[in-house]
């Protein structure tokens, strides 16, 4: 990278920081109106089901939405993309605060999800632009601290936004984070992709790039890796809201901080890893959080079927399952992105895509069976992780 380029480049946490919120959408799309979820499904009169469609919504736009930003950003680099991007979130949100229906939400939400893919797959690629190596790893893990406060403060946020208003005061909070953050991405955020390393190929060649980096069997590896970990966080994430406060009682701001307290579970994963990358590799670390996932996993199937411990059951299996997570994602990242330093956003995307799309596949079927059955949310966080460590296995560590 050229002096003149690095010279611009925000460092330390600064970079973090900057960084972080633009890939912090995912949590804030997602988890900031989980406390909501029981009230929509009242007031718009339809099934839990139909309302965690929503949330199906929001990740095929982020699906979709990464691999067109990813793929436009290796060609004409980061910058520009990013600032259409938030734009369109913040658009969509005030949408969503709108909608009159439930079919109206499910449509702006996807468009919502379009507008944070931006965030997520370019902050992705920027980190890549200026890491390598064990750096990424690092740099990776200690991201998590900015992300991991989505799922910390979100539900805080969400729940506390219901005491005062409607669930659509939540969207209206999300527009003007957006707004905030497009300002600031304005202002702060440079180029980081000089020109000369740009992709010249056209939509179709870049098409072609995307489809011959997941035929690689390492990439491919980590990317599902990532997607079947992530996919059973998801069914935390989409089933729990109606599984803590329909099965177990609590209330929309008790739910908040427990599911705020499991989220530090993800933060200190992620720190840990982060001080062992040094010492192990990242694929070692890799099947290591999958592990742990799937003990998690085991942890509440045991509580949904037996009944054991309850409540602080359930807590504790959540909280192992995220702590893996913290060792999964920025290893599967490093992993994934270090193959394609000249396709970084292709690849971020592709990897992105998978994983949101999975989760927008789980989704609906952690409350197949309605909201005051948790067999369905318990099944996918251990089958889901239990097929990522078969499968990274084989691929990667095999």
């Amino acid at each position: 990278m050229s002096p003149a380029y690095a010279r611009r480049i925000p460092t330390g946490w600064r970079l973090v920081v900057l960084v972080g919120s633009l890939s912090i959408f995912g949590p804030l799309c997602i988890d900031m109106y989980l406390p909501a979820l029981p009230d929509i499904s009242r007031q718009m009169h339809t099934s839990a089901s139909a309302v965690q469609l929503t949330l199906t919504g929001c990740l095929i736009g982020i699906a979709v939405g990464q691999l067109v930003v990813g793929s436009i950003s290796d060609r004409i680099g980061r910058r520009g993309p990013l600032l259409i991007g938030l734009a369109a979130f913040v658009a969509s949100s005030t949408a969503c605060a709108l909608a009159p229906n439930i079919y109206v939400l499910m449509a702006c939400r996807t468009i919502q999800g379009v507008g944070g893919a931006a965030g997520i797959v370019i902050s992705r690629a920027i980190v890549r632009d200026l890491h390598s190596g064990v750096a990424l790893v690092k740099f990776f893990s200690t991201l998590m601290l900015a992300t991991g406060l989505g799922p910390i403060l979100a539900p805080q946020i969400g729940s506390w936004t219901l005491s005062y208003t409607s669930w659509r005061g939540v969207f209206v909070i999300l527009g003007v984070f957006g707004a905030i953050l497009l300002v600031s991405a304005w202002w702060r955020i440079p180029e980081t992709f000089p020109s000369h390393l740009r992709v010249q190929d056209t939509a179709r060649s870049s098409l072609g790039t995307m489809i011959s980096i997941g035929r690689d069997r390492k990439f491919l590896g980590c990317a599902l890796a990532c997607g079947l970990g992530m996919g059973g966080a998801f069914a935390y994430i989409s089933g729990s809201s109606f599984v803590l406060q329909n099965i177990y009682g609590l209330s929309p701001k008790m739910y908040g901080l427990l599911f705020a307290l499991n989220a530090c579970g993800l933060i200190v994963g992620a720190q840990l890893n982060g001080r062992l990358a040094s010492r192990f590799e990242p694929s070692l670390l890799l099947t290591a959080g999958l592990v742990i996932m799937c003990i998690g996993g085991t942890g509440i199937l045991t509580v949904v079927t037996t009944g054991a411990m309850g409540l602080v059951g359930v807590f504790l299996s959540m909280l192992c399952l995220l702590f893996g997570l913290g060792f999964v994602g920025p290893n599967a990242l490093s992993l994934a992105l270090q193959l394609y330093p000249e396709a970084a956003g292709s690849a971020s995307a592709l990897l992105g895509s998978f994983q949101f799309g999975l989760a927008a596949v789980v989704a609906p079927l952690a409350g197949l069976r309605g909201t005051a059955d948790a067999l369905p949310m318990a099944v996918l966080m251990l089958v889901l992780p239990a097929a990522a460590s078969d499968f990274i296995f084989v691929q990667v560590v095999g």
